[in-house]
């Protein structure tokens, strides 16, 4: 629906990252790897929005990095409509989908969905699985995944035992997942409770 709204999907996307990470700045090629859009289009809607005067550009070491333009009218509440989980309003339906999904794959304890599966573009995964899993179905729901959000997916898998320990020790890795933005669809083990 808000495609239809924005008229682009690629247009959504740039909108998403900057009113997600108000006080970043990026340059092109990394914004076509963080929304997975061809350049052409980023291009494209960059120059429109900074006609508009929604986004910004700078130029530092021969680079040009664009970011929001927080001092705009429009900058706050397009901030409030793309940081609002009512763009979802379907979200318990759509995790009640992913549940069901994820179960077909192998004993899951923990499911979670980060980065880009959660409009976080600076996470470095965007999904984690926990528990014994088959790894041809699990890749085969993150290509159903990819095909259905129109994104890729970086994702990690690992056994409940594996989880537990790294968690127990500090893991850079499994930190860094629960120290960013996220979304627990499975804790079967109450592995998050009381946030962490």
């Amino acid at each position: 629906m808000i495609d239809a709204l924005f008229g682009s999907k690629t247009r959504v996307k740039l909108l998403n990252l900057f009113m997600n990470s108000p006080d970043r700045t990026f340059y092109v090629r990394e914004i076509t790897r963080k929304i997975d859009e061809q350049i052409n289009s980023v291009r494209r809607e960059l120059a429109n929005m900074l006609e508009i005067g929604i986004v910004r550009s700078d130029s530092k070491e021969n680079k040009i990095y664009y970011g929001a333009n927080k001092s705009h009218p429009f900058f706050a509440p397009l901030r409030k409509i793309f940081t609002s989980k009512e763009i979802n309003r379907d979200d318990d339906d759509e995790n009640a989908v992913w549940v069901k999904r994820f179960y077909t794959v192998g004993d899951v304890k923990l499911v979670i969905f980060s980065g880009k599966l959660v409009n976080d573009f600076d996470s470095d995964v965007d999904l984690l699985v926990v528990g014994n899993v088959s790894k041809v179905k699990l890749g085969n729901l993150v290509k159903i995944i990819e095909a259905e959000k129109d994104i890729s997916v970086a994702y990690a898998s690992m056994t409940y035992e594996d989880f537990y320990y790294r968690k127990s020790v500090q893991d850079q890795f499994v930190g860094n997942v629960l120290n960013a933005k996220h979304i627990a669809i499975i804790d079967n083990e109450h592995i998050l409770e009381n946030g962490k």
